[in-house]
Formats: structure tokens, C-alpha cells, sequence
């Protein structure tokens, strides 16, 4: 669980030296860098979710930042946030990928921001957005934050294969949120291996504090859990590449043998009917807890005993973080990037994807052994403030803009 060095044989990301490294940098500057940060929505998803975290944490001591959707989902409600951080939100609206007008609109946009780097993420901004700066002449760095590998010669592998030929040829750098993301990027996708660095993502660690245990009965209470029963908790989208239903169906074992457990769901999301509807046949629908989306994530990891990813791909799970932040063992599928973040025996125990019998096995080793539990959920804390801190990303991320910044005027970054 390394940091980061921008490194061309290994392709990591070190932190040492980072804050030195940029004030030699910045000795002679006088005038701060306009970042333009360009991202397709400003909906709930993850990718828009840390971006907001981050932008927290951003150096506007030689920054400039500013942000630009290409679409609205879910009204955009991430934008009234990062506005209030007094950062300047943008709409430049883009219908489709094939839309025409979109690259001309993102070349007269950089212009008349004067941009000097443009940092993208997800599909439309990597792919437009990397043409667009290319044309202008401006320095980009892309963010990969999933595992793409769809069905050959499906609609989807088109524009992925489209994304990975630009982001090839026009992005002077790629950033990968975990090793397992680069090497699969790397592999499938024919990415430079020069080009893509791992940097892992960060969390505000002072988000998650202890609470009292009036807060922890009071909260409880609310959700209709009864104050002293084992709970499991799951914070996911809900979709079927999640494996929630998995879960559910590790259920009846877990109680069985522990009568009181609890199972709290936190999320919202396509697959939310079909998951009720498999609680109700599996005969579990009075211990699973839907609670739909919420904003107070820490609060209600502090309610939770062991906190359960089953997803079947990841590419580096930020919620894994959060509940490590909060002092929760960790039980998940050995999946994509998870292993980085989970190591067997000291943080969390880690389960083939899509097996209940597995879940149900590893769940009741916590439920049952609570020293046990107690001792991962501290490790979890110490591993997270090493590597997943939203403090040092910001700081690679700040070295790594000036490093392209320094080598725009004909000088290739490699």
C-alpha cells in the first residue's frame, strides 16, 4: 500500500517530498496555475462524490480551481457544495458522445477561461475534454476510477476502445486509483505504461470521530435496530454488480446462528425493489434495513459492528475507506482493487465474489469473536491514515499538476 512517485518503469505514485518538491517549484511563480477540473455530472456517484472531498483539500495557495459538468443527473445537487467552497461551477451541456458541437464548445470554454491544465474524469470528459485541451494546447491529466471490460463488439467496448485511443494520444497523463486499475488498464486497454500512475483516492478522516453512546442508541433507534444487537452494514449504490444479493442470501446462516443480527442497507439505486422482494422470499425482509440515501455516512458507520462489501468488481471502493476510518473490520469480495485496501487477518477477511456460504462463514468469525473484530477495526484506522488520507492526495496531485505545468512548453512528460 505504497503512495506515490510519478516513476516510468513502475508507474506509482510516493509521497515523499511532495510539499518540498513543490515549493522549489513554486519559488519563481507569481501568478497561480487556472485548473479546470472536468467531470460529466454532478450527481451522487463516487467519482463525483470525491471529487467534492478533494476540492476540500485543494492547493489554492497555487491553484486556481474550477469546475466544469458536461451533463445534469439528479439535479446536480454536488454543485450547490463545491460552490459553497467558493470554487466556481460551469455547464458546458453535451447530449451525447457523437454531439457535434461538444469539442467546439469545450475549445471556445478553455479559451475563454484561459485554462492551463485540464484534469478530466469519467467517460464524455476524458473523451471530449482530451481532444478539447489538445487542440488548445493545454496539459491534461484523466482519472480511470472503474474496471471496464465489456462483451467484444458490444456498443460499450466501442467507446471504451474510442476512450483509450485518446486517451493515448492526447492526455499527457493518466491516473489510476489502484494498481490492480493500472495493471488492467495496462492490459486491456494498451495504455503507456509511462503515461498511467497509481494514486490511491482519500478520505476527510476528520469526518469520522467516535461518537457518544447516547448518539449510538439515539441513531439506532431511528432505524428501528434495537441498541444492543450485532449489526452488518452495507453503504453501495444499489445495483446488481454490488452483490447485495448475495448478502441476503448469507443471511439465514448468519441467523441461525447469531438469532439478533441486524443487516442495515445504505443507498439507493435500480436494483433496491428486486433486493426487497429477495428479503421477503428468503424470509429475512424484518432484519434488513433499507435506508435509502443518506449524507451522514459516518453516523451511521459508528451504529454498524462489521461493515460488508460483496461487490463483483471494484476498482478501489472509497467506502471501504470510510468504514476502515471508522474502526470497522471489514468483510469483501476479493475483488479488482479491494485486496489493496484489505489485508486478510489484519483489517478485514476477504470472500470469493457471488458466494453466501462464504459471507455467512466469514461474518459469524466476527460476529463471534469480537476481540477479533475490535483489533481489525484499529489496524483498519492506522492502514487508512497511512495511505487513503484526501490530505496527501491533494498534495501528489498538486506535484503532479506542476510537473505537467513546468514541461508545457515542449518538453513531453514521461
Amino acid at each position: 500500500m505504497s503512495g506515490y512517485t510519478i516513476n516510468k518503469q513502475e508507474g506509482r505514485v510516493s509521497p515523499h517530498a511532495a510539499t518540498a518538491y513543490l515549493e522549489n517549484q513554486f519559488m519563481t511563480t507569481t501568478s497561480k496555475a487556472r485548473i479546470v477540473l472536468l467531470i460529466d455530472s454532478l450527481g451522487m456517484g463516487g467519482a463525483e462524490r470525491l471529487l467534492t472531498i478533494y476540492l476540500q483539500h485543494f492547493d489554492t495557495t497555487h491553484f486556481e480551481p474550477r469546475v466544469c459538468a458536461l451533463q445534469t443527473r439528479q439535479n446536480n445537487p454536488l454543485s450547490a457544495e463545491i460552490q459553497r467552497l467558493g470554487i466556481p461551477v460551469d455547464m458546458v451541456p453535451v447530449r451525447h458522445l457523437r454531439d457535434p458541437l461538444a469539442v467546439p464548445h469545450l475549445v471556445r470554454y478553455l479559451r475563454r477561461q484561459k485554462v492551463d491544465l485540464l484534469h478530466t474524469q469519467l467517460e464524455f470528459s476524458d473523451t471530449l475534454g482530451s481532444i478539447a485541451a489538445k487542440i488548445v494546447g493545454i496539459p491534461t491529466v484523466s482519472t480511470l476510477h472503474t474496471f471496464d471490460d465489456p462483451a467484444k463488439r458490444s456498443r460499450t467496448y466501442w467507446r471504451l476502445k474510442l476512450r483509450w485511443w485518446i486517451l493515448n494520444r492526447f492526455s499527457d497523463r493518466v491516473i489510476a486509483v489502484s494498481e490492480g486499475t493500472r495493471q488492467h488498464h495496462l492490459r486491456v486497454g494498451g495504455l503507456a505504461p509511462n503515461k498511467v500512475v497509481t494514486m490511491y483516492n482519500g478520505i476527510d478522516l476528520a469526518r469520522f470521530t467516535n461518537p457518544t453512546p447516547t448518539d449510538d442508541v439515539a441513531g439506532r433507534q431511528a432505524l428501528g435496530i434495537p441498541p444492543d444487537v450485532p449489526l452488518l452494514t452495507t453503504v453501495a449504490v444499489l445495483r446488481p454488480a454490488k452483490g447485495l444479493q448475495y448478502m441476503i442470501e448469507a443471511l439465514p446462516a448468519i441467523l441461525a446462528a447469531v438469532p439478533d443480527t441486524y443487516y442495515l442497507v445504505v443507498g439507493s439505486g435500480e436494483h433496491e425493489t428486486t433486493l426487497k422482494e429477495l428479503a421477503r422470499s428468503t424470509g429475512v425482509a424484518d432484519r434488513v434495513i433499507f435506508a435509502g440515501t443518506r449524507h451522514d455516512i459516518p453516523n451511521l458507520l459508528a451504529l454498524s459492528d462489521i461493515f460488508v462489501l460483496p461487490t463483483l468488481g471494484e476498482a478501489l471502493p472509497t467506502v471501504l475507506a470510510e468504514a476502515m476510518a471508522a474502526q470497522k473490520p471489514i468483510v469483501a469480495s476479493n475483488v479488482g482493487g479491494v485486496p489493496e485496501m484489505v489485508e486478510p487477518g489484519r483489517n478485514g477477511l476477504l470472500v470469493p465474489p457471488a458466494d453466501p456460504a462464504s459471507l455467512a462463514e466469514v461474518c459469524l468469525q466476527l460476529l463471534q469473536n469480537k476481540d477479533q473484530a475490535q483489533a481489525m477495526g484499529r489496524t483498519g484506522r492506522e492502514i487508512v491514515e497511512r495511505c487513503f488520507n484526501v490530505r496527501q492526495q491533494g498534495q501528489h496531485l498538486a506535484k503532479l499538476y506542476q510537473e505537467l505545468l513546468t514541461n508545457r512548453n515542449g518538453h513531453k512528460v514521461s
